[in-house]
């Protein structure tokens, strides 16, 4: 006795908070099978029924597979309704074949029940997989379906017309209740559509593939409602096809713990295969191959990662850029892995994996070292992402600075000058007189001349406003006419690019030709600018002495440090003797 005791405290031991215990799980299952017993031993003695046999067993063909998957899905996730939902499906399947007793009180309960089970099972596969009518409509859809299915149909058989055990005839009407009854099918079968249709919007909601096993169930949820709208639309209509399309439609209803269970063995499956993804994990796969290698273990072509970056208190994926985990959306489910006591990644999944605990666990524990790796890696590219950041907005403050000061050198010195020049102008007029007075000013008007034109220079260094004004084009034109040595420019763009790009691309072919006159010793130069594949190029080469320093030169750092805070790429060619060749390829969407 105190072993079956101690027994008795281990399995309740191993039982998660809330589920069933095991001895009820098998009185459900005994029930199950005493159901089936029933319905064969009610359709061979039943007074009601042509071929016998066969219409049992196309009842238990349903009753008993949703009766014992209902009771393996509520044993092995208890926290979800969809396994008493099937399992209430089929018991439902059973009281509807009690309409094949001889008795009053069977045949009454059994008519009574004959059109529920459509509504249960519409129930179960709008409810899958947490079990639970996610949203309004599909609870009011439901309802009605309940309410037609039991209510409208009870009100129907009180006026009579199902035969003399009707013990719920209180006058008879039977024409009245034939039109009920044609209601009810035509409105039953609408609502099995509209199933349909709101599986067929779920799936393209998603906008992710499905695992297999979840695409298999589902599909066969959707066949099994288009199959029962049928079979009540050929009720309707009394088509000659009724008792082919029924046949059909039961064998099609079963389909689904069919799909239920095979989903269970392809888990089993899945584990026992840990082993290739165990061997993948000794390969150290890279981090951007780790998700493909997991949704093939998980067999979850949907699954996602998220790394868990401290520093930041946010998520992120391999690349660097924040995720949301979105853990209520409809569909989905979240699961955390821990390592060493830190939290280090989040599986973004389908939520049927959830009935897959096991497989869950042991493929986070087979990666745990991999996604560490991977969680490293994402940091590392946040950093990466977030120093780009940087880099983009201190040359951004950069050039606002150099336009400020390009507005107030054109606004305040410039235009002083220019005023000054003018008074010298009109005091010439009235020194007409005095040669050398006049040559006195004429001196300080060539000043004031050159000083302008250095201010010109130097505001056209600070900030190209004529790249703002007039474009790239026309103003590599101007920086080409004044380029030091002869120039070959080829521009082909069809448009204007953003602001951004061509002053980056305006200052590259400005210190280019610049460096080209202070060290190159070149003849000649040429620059093309084009665009290619989404990016724009720009060229400049020389025909000097090359060796140009391209580690030492700040310039060139400069210009790079440019380039690349646009997400573009720098490169230098400048062999000794052949001259320098610089080229720099930009992102352009």
């Amino acid at each position: 006795m105190a072993t079956a005791g101690a027994a008795r405290e281990a399995d309740n031991q191993d039982r998660p908070i809330g589920a069933p215990k095991r001895w009820v799980l098998c009185v459900i299952a005994l029930a199950g099978f005493a159901a089936a017993g029933v319905t064969f031993a009610l359709a061979l003695t039943s007074d009601h029924v042509s071929e016998p046999g066969l219409q049992a067993s196309l009842t238990v063909w349903i009753t008993l597979p949703y009766i014992l998957a209902g009771v393996i899905a509520w044993s092995r996730r208890p926290d979800s309704r969809f396994g008493p939902l099937m399992i209430a499906s089929g018991f439902t399947m059973f009281l509807s074949s009690l309409g094949w007793a001889n008795g009053s009180l069977g045949r009454t309960i059994g008519l009574a029940f004959d059109l529920v089970p459509a509504v249960v099972f519409l129930h179960v596969f709008l409810a899958f997989p947490s079990g639970r009518l996610e949203h309004r409509f599909e609870r009011v859809l439901v309802g009605a379906g309940y309410a037609v299915a039991l209510g409208l149909h009870t009100i129907g058989m009180a006026f009579g017309g199902f035969g003399p055990e009707n013990i719920l005839e209180v006058v008879s009407e039977p024409g009245i209740s034939d039109t009920l009854l044609d209601i009810e099918l035509v409105t039953l079968s609408a609502f099995c559509l509209i199933g349909v249709g709101v599986l067929a919007v779920r799936r393209r909601d998603a906008g992710r593939p499905l695992r297999r096993s979840a695409a298999l169930l589902v599909d066969s949820f959707a066949l099994g409602l288009v199959m029962i709208a049928a079979l009540f639309l050929a009720g309707a209509t009394e088509s000659p096809a009724f008792e082919t399309i029924r046949r059909a439609a039961y064998l099609v209803v079963g389909l689904a713990p069919a799909a239920f269970l095979i989903g269970l063995l392809t888990a089993r499956l899945a584990r026992s295969a840990l082993g290739d993804l165990l061997l993948e994990m000794r390969a150290d796969p890279a981090p951007a191959d780790l998700r493909d290698a997991l949704a093939r273990a998980l067999r979850d072509p949907s699954l996602q990662l998220a790394y868990w970056l401290p520093q930041y208190g946010a998520w992120a994926d391999v690349d660097g850029r924040e995720v949301q985990l979105a853990e209520d959306e409809p569909g989905r489910a979240t699961t955390f892995i821990d390592r060493d006591g830190e939290r280090v990644a989040a599986l973004l999944h389908d939520a049927s994996l959830q009935d897959e605990r096991e497989l869950l666990d042991a493929v986070s524990a087979a990666c745990g070292i991999a996604l560490e790796n991977a969680r490293l890696h994402a940091e590392l590219a946040a950093r990466l992402e977030e120093l780009r950041g940087s880099r983009i907005r201190v040359i951004e403050a950069g050039q606002k600075e150099r336009q400020r000061l390009e507005r107030n050198l054109h606004d305040g010195a410039q235009q002083r000058l220019v005023a000054l020049s003018l008074e010298l102008t009109m005091l010439k007029k009235q020194l007409d007189g005095d040669a050398e007075a006049s040559s006195r000013v004429d001196h300080a008007r060539n000043e004031i001349a050159q000083s302008l034109q250095e201010l010109r220079d130097i505001a056209r260094g600070l900030h190209p406003a004529v790249v703002s004004g007039h474009g790239l084009a026309v103003a590599l034109e101007s920086l080409v006419a004044r380029a030091p040595v002869p120039v070959q420019l080829h521009v082909e763009l069809e448009d204007r690019l953003p602001e951004p790009l061509e002053v980056a691309a305006y200052y590259l072919v400005s210190e280019s030709l610049a460096n080209i006159g202070k060290h190159a010793r070149a003849n000649k130069a040429t620059v093309d600018v084009s665009r290619e594949n989404g990016q724009v190029v720009i060229e400049i080469a020389d025909d000097g002495i090359g060796g140009a320093d391209t580690k030492g030169g700040s310039g060139l750092r400069g210009l790079a440090d440019r380039v690349e805070a646009l997400g573009g790429r720098l490169r230098v060619w400048t062999p000794r003797g052949q001259g320098t060749r610089v080229r720099a390829e930009i992102p352009c969407a």
